[in-house]
């Protein structure tokens, strides 16, 4: 195909430009699995139509399934119109977006299992303006990994540049990035054997989210929260990842990682970094990867004795979800009957520095649980004095020193409706003084009248545009998985039935968790808040 063949996007006339992406191929490998059709290819479609993309690109698509160009393309339309029916979709658009769709078969890991890749990439450039720029999206099994960088590097696809060295590689990794300390180790000598740091974007859908990006804007952009920000004035910092969903048929993957490799070492420890870290010198992405890296670096070690005090693991059994009874997690598909497998973690956490001394923050994450949600909320001290005894609506039957004045909560609303909430106390209206508790609500979707975009969407434009802020950096990965590995090993000892066996399962499915997890945060006169 000639030059003039170069298919273009209309969609771009007229649209500010100051944030141009660069001419590219984007190859997904494992394109046939449910994450490209659930989220990657709406993605690049969203993308595409808000005029975010350049005007000459390609994506292609790879996996072990034989099919053709229209059968792929005829599938992504599908998978389009069926998991993003919020999306505009147009018909004339969707044929000029489908006309920079190709698919190639692979199985990944035999020498010269790109040679035909290469060659198409070479076509690309020509006939649809690439410029030779290319991304490699790693959407396959982790076992994959390794091979795939292996077959890139031999077809001469990736190599070591430059930050400013044109034409452009770079490879996107889904989590996890290891299996624990060793593997992640081993993982990362491997990329860097073939590729330098700044060309690996190692993904995590969570930092995407709105209200995520939103807390350096609530921070440093407000002049009265970041004044408020420390040990002086927050109490505690709790932090929920909460889903009514089981292990939906990944019994095998969830035997092998548990909540604490699948939540804890990467969702959450990013969102403690974000909440906890101090204000970067600029916004270039290697700052704020800097603080964030300080604040993981700055977690207090928890000693293998003392595990059991920081730490709580929990399995569900049978119970309800919205009225449905379910199974418990030992009888799932493909899941050992006397499996020791954690389904719900609990830490406490402590951060070493000036600003968030001897203030916990709390973790939770399971599966099974009475809500799905995901927050963030930040605990303020209560007022040092109330002036309000006999004011606050005590109840028949209520102690005296039930009547105190409760903290100020800051809450974070990550999923399913993301926003922002602020509890604050106000005298409700009549003759007497009676206070009560309020929240201040600020939602995305009702706020601004426009379409919240993915995570997806704002991390693979990111990418496209080597905006790295929102990727995890190798040293944040390492000190993550270092951080939790003394939990990994206690817990991994139960697994392999040689260490002491959990009394699982301990949560009911439906309900909040084990006990255990209450006890946990009551130890230190706290309590998890009622969602």
């Amino acid at each position: 195909m000639s030059q003039s063949a170069v298919v273009e996007n209309p969609l771009l006339e007229g649209l500010p430009r100051d944030r141009a992406v660069d001419p590219f191929a984007m190859v997904i490998l494992g394109a046939h699995g449910d994450l490209t059709k659930r989220k990657l290819l709406p993605a690049l479609y969203a993308l595409y139509i808000d005029g975010l993309l350049p005007r000459t690109f390609a994506i292609v698509g790879m996996s072990r399934t034989v099919m053709n160009d229209e059968e792929f393309r005829k599938s992504m339309k599908d998978a389009i119109q069926k998991y993003s029916p919020d999306l505009k979709f147009e018909e004339e658009t969707w044929e000029r977006f489908a006309a920079t769709l190709y698919y190639l078969p692979s199985n990944f890991v035999d020498n010269g299992s790109f040679e035909g890749l290469a060659t198409l990439l070479e076509t690309l450039k020509e006939s649809h303006g690439t410029g030779g720029n290319h991304v490699f999206y790693m959407s396959t099994p982790p076992s994959l990994y390794e091979p795939i960088i292996t077959q890139l590097s031999a077809a001469k696809l990736v190599s070591k540049k430059k930050v400013s060295e044109k034409p452009w590689q770079r490879v996107i990794v889904e989590k996890p990035f290891g299996h624990d300390l060793p593997s992640s180790l081993a993982l990362d000598d491997h990329i860097h054997h073939v590729l330098n740091e700044h060309q690996v974007y190692r993904i995590d859908h969570y930092l995407g989210k709105e209200t995520v990006q939103n807390i350096m804007v609530l921070r440093f952009a407000n002049g009265m929260f970041e004044p408020l920000w420390n040990r002086n004035h927050v109490d505690h910092v709790q932090i929920t990842i909460a889903e009514t969903l089981g292990v939906e048929g990944r019994g095998p993957y969830y035997e092998e990682a548990g909540c604490l490799r699948d939540m804890i070492q990467n969702h959450m420890l990013q969102l403690v970094s974000l909440v906890a870290m101090e204000p970067p010198t600029s916004l270039e992405s290697e700052s704020t990867r800097d603080e964030k890296a300080k604040v993981l670096s700055a977690l207090r070690t928890i000693q293998q004795a003392d595990v059991d005090l920081c730490a709580v693991r929990g399995q569900y059994g049978e119970g309800y979800i919205q009225g449905e009874k379910v199974l418990g997690y030992r009888q799932e598909d493909r899941v050992a009957p006397d499996s020791a497998t954690e389904t719900y973690a609990a830490l406490k956490l402590n951060i070493d520095n000036w600003r968030w001394a001897d203030v916990p923050f709390y973790v939770r994450s399971g599966k099974r649980l009475a809500k799905s949600l995901t927050e963030i909320a930040i605990h303020f001290k209560k007022a040092p004095y109330n002036l309000f005894q006999g004011m606050t609506g005590l109840k028949a039957g209520q102690k005296t020193g039930d009547d105190e004045l409760s903290p100020n909560v800051l809450v974070l609303k990550i999923q399913p409706d993301e926003g922002i909430s602020l509890k604050f106390a106000t005298k409700q209206p009549g003759a007497t003084t009676q206070i009560r508790w309020l929240n201040m609500d600020f939602n995305y979707g009702t706020a601004f009248g426009v379409r919240s975009p993915s995570a997806y969407e704002r991390l693979i434009h990111d990418c496209l545009l080597g905006d790295a802020t929102l990727f995890s950096r190798t040293d944040s990965v390492e000190t993550s998985w270092r951080f939790i590995e003394p939990v990994l090993e206690a817990w991994d000892l139960a697994k392999s039935k040689k260490g002491p066996q959990p009394r699982f399962p301990n949560y009911s499915a439906g309900s909040w968790g084990p006990a255990e997890a209450d006890e946990l945060i009551a130890s230190t006169g706290h309590a998890w808040r009622r969602l």
